[in-house]
């Protein structure tokens, strides 16, 4: 039998992958003088070698040419958004039109609801999931008051009807059902950000279209971590960020997706200058014309500096292909989820689905005991090199990100878990 617990089987899985060569394009922070076994990309990913170039590239150009920069070069400022479309579109599944990097993802929400959220006496609800992300339910919430509606009502959370607190398609469509009469909205995750959950987008948009309502999803969690397919989903809209799995730095700007069908609406939005339509944004007329597709949600010209980072993620996600990190992927969450299995399932207990088509690269982990043992071994882990993160009240989340994690690192995750159950 292959001892999948041995170093020997993890070095030759890494040889013998395809893309474990893209773990070079990344800098790595460090250990006791050897590369940490990083498994945070689910919060902040790692800086892309290249990213420093394309920043450097801004600010050289700022220091040479000043204003004259947003019209010089292939890297000039004006268009430079446009720079990263297409190869956005490709990792989000959509056309070039429907995607646009804009602000920050809960700003995005709130510009989404402004158009996607009409409520009327008939129809003021929304659905989410309990236990959304904070931001989320803060946002929703708010947007439920300011249109004189109450969230007691009118803000449908549903709860979990699985084991470790997933959520069960069957239940969606209970609720879809049981308040489509009433739903303006459902708004809904790609990949639940606690338990790694994720969930058929296509499905849930068909389910929420046909009760009447709006679809949107957050997919903070799932853009660069899913092959996703936003434009054959039918979503009316999504909103995503760009520090996690997309690898653009600490509070990067942040991602837009509104489908072709909404190209050229009349719904209401919160209009600024650089959404109007570029032929004659530049003559300062007083009617807002909108551009058409997403750009047109945009308010302000785009933070070049919190672009270029960007760029440098997208041209490895270029080179590797979603569907081919996806299947790393699985294999990455595979081998983690085998390991535990064998030999840690006294000490760790998965709370992700274990169908791969339900889940990401992420495993939600909760220690047996308690809390303030997950804690201890959280803390243990760190103290070895081994970073996850921590998510209240009690789950250790462990994420093996295709672009730059190896089998190797997993295997020194559950080897460590091993010597702080022996000790």
């Amino acid at each position: 039998m292959t001892d999948i617990f041995s170093v020997d089987y993890a070095r030759r899985q890494d040889a013998d992958d395809p893309l474990a060569g893209l773990r070079r394009e990344f800098l790595i922070p460090k250990h006791d003088g050897d590369d940490q076994a990083y498994f945070c990309g689910n919060s902040l990913g790692l800086q892309p070698r290249a990213a420093r170039a394309h920043v450097e590239e801004v600010l050289d150009k700022w220091a040479m040419e000043a204003v004259e920069g947003h019209f010089t070069g292939q890297a000039q400022w004006m268009p430079y958004h446009e720079l990263v479309r297409e190869p956005l579109a490709d990792v989000v599944g959509a056309q070039p039109a429907e995607v646009v990097a804009m602000n920050s993802l809960t700003a995005n929400l709130h510009l989404m609801l402004v158009s996607f959220y009409r409520p009327t006496r008939a129809r003021p609800a929304i659905l989410m999931e309990a236990g959304a992300f904070p931001s989320d339910r803060y946002a929703l919430e708010s947007q439920v008051r300011f249109h004189g509606f109450d969230p007691a009502t009118d803000l449908i959370e549903l709860q979990a009807d699985e084991a470790d607190g997933t959520i069960s398609m069957q239940a969606i469509e209970r609720a879809i059902a049981e308040h489509g009469p009433r739903l303006a909205l459902v708004l809904w995750p790609g990949v639940q950000y606690r338990t790694g959950q994720a969930f058929d987008l296509a499905e849930i948009a068909r389910l929420g279209h046909a009760a009447g309502a709006v679809v949107g999803f957050d997919l903070a969690h799932a853009v660069g971590n899913l092959s996703l397919r936003l434009h054959d989903s039918g979503a009316d809209f999504a909103v995503w960020c760009h520090y996690k799995y997309m690898n653009a730095g600490p509070g990067a700007v942040a991602g837009c997706f509104v489908h072709a069908r909404h190209a050229r609406t009349d719904r209401p939005r919160f209009a600024g200058w650089w959404g109007h339509e570029r032929e004659s944004r530049f003559r300062m007329g007083p009617e807002f014309v909108p551009t058409p597709g997403a750009d047109g949600w945009q308010l302000s010209n785009p933070p070049i500096l919190g672009l270029a980072p960007l760029r440098a993620s997208l041209e490895l996600f270029s080179r590797a292909g979603m569907d081919a990190l996806r299947r790393r992927s699985e294999h990455l969450t595979g081998y983690l989820e085998a390991l535990i299995r064998e030999s840690l399932s006294d000490t760790l207990r998965i709370v992700t689905p274990g169908e791969p088509q339900r889940r990401g690269c992420q495993l939600s982990l909760r220690v047996a005991g308690g809390r303030e043992r997950g804690r201890a071994l959280f803390e243990f882990l760190a103290s070895r090199g081994v970073l996850g993160d921590w998510r209240e009240p009690d789950v250790i989340r462990i994420s093996p990100a295709p672009l730059y994690n190896t089998h190797a690192d997993v295997l020194r995750f559950a080897r460590a878990v091993e010597a702080w159950r022996g000790g």
